[in-house]
């Protein structure tokens, strides 16, 4: 029996859209999901039943171009801003007025934007190895093997060419964990080759950005941070920096700062340190 319902939901530009929805209580706010870039639903696999079980709803969306999720006819709609969009569709036809927000890296940006226009309906958030500023070392190592799309024979296969890519990342991982990254992030496609679970146009605005030149993105912390905010670094990450982490420690009243360690971009939410952070975080709102 399925731990979760996958549900659908429709974009203002016709996609439809695809969400795994965990059951939990009615009398607290849902816990929102949002992965990263090239990421979907299933990068929750080991949290979402977990909080579930606690009592938590969880709702796990595949951004578009994604999972389970149409594709984009234009690829300029790959943005993050479309992305809060398509989430906020959601919220209102699931008539959600408050929730908590847990964003890696790509959905830890969304939790950015939505601190710029409706904080006051996020009741606590996650920042997963994501801040206001980002380093340019990791936003070049993520150009290099965007959009490439390799296809592979065997799990196994799929799970060494992770490995070869993201081994710095994660350097105390066993072939099982990089199995376990192989089937979250990769699918079965129609001629029986492995496939990255995406659409490769993502990469297109992606690699065209200037990221030399990055918006101020502060405020929208400092709008989130008057609530609990839980902020994680992976200790050895090339994207979000020590002094970035700090620096947000510094900005609100309920700001606690977690790294978790020999991890570097992205902490995959199953580590010890990890899910006891997020479970204090709840706990504040139970």
């Amino acid at each position: 029996m399925s731990q979760f319902e996958d549900r659908y939901w429709t974009s203002q530009d016709g996609l439809r859209l695809h969400y795994r929805d965990y059951p939990g209580r009615d009398d607290r706010p849902p816990v929102f999901c949002l992965h990263g870039l090239t990421r979907n639903a299933r990068d929750f696999d080991g949290l979402a039943p977990r909080l579930s079980a606690a009592g938590w709803r969880v709702i796990c969306p595949d951004m578009r171009g994604r999972g389970d999720s149409g594709y984009a006819k234009e690829s300029d709609s790959y943005s993050p801003v479309q992305y809060v969009r398509d989430v906020v569709l959601l919220l209102e036809e699931l008539k959600i007025d408050r929730f908590v927000s847990i964003g890696t890296s790509m959905g830890g940006l969304m939790t950015l934007l939505m601190g710029f226009t409706m904080a006051d309906r996020v009741a606590a958030c996650v920042m997963n190895d994501v801040g206001p500023e980002l380093e340019m070392k990791g936003i070049e190592k993520i150009k290099d093997y965007l959009g490439q799309g390799r296809t592979f024979p065997t799990w196994m296969h799929a799970a060494r060419a992770l490995e070869e890519v993201h081994g710095a990342s994660f350097p105390d991982w066993t072939i099982e964990q990089w199995l376990v990254m192989a089937k979250r992030t990769m699918t079965l496609s129609s001629n029986g080759r492995i496939v990255f679970d995406y659409d490769m146009k993502i990469a297109e605005p992606f690699i065209g950005m200037d990221f030399t030149s990055q918006p101020d993105l502060w405020p929208g912390f400092d709008a989130l941070a008057q609530r609990p905010v839980l902020v994680l670094r992976g200790e050895i990450s090339d994207l979000f920096s020590e002094a970035t982490f700090r620096k947000m420690g510094e900005r609100g009243p309920d700001v606690e700062l977690v790294t978790v360690p020999r991890v570097g971009h992205a902490p995959t939410l199953d580590e010890p340190e990890a899910v006891a952070a997020i479970e204090r975080l709840l706990a504040k709102l139970a």
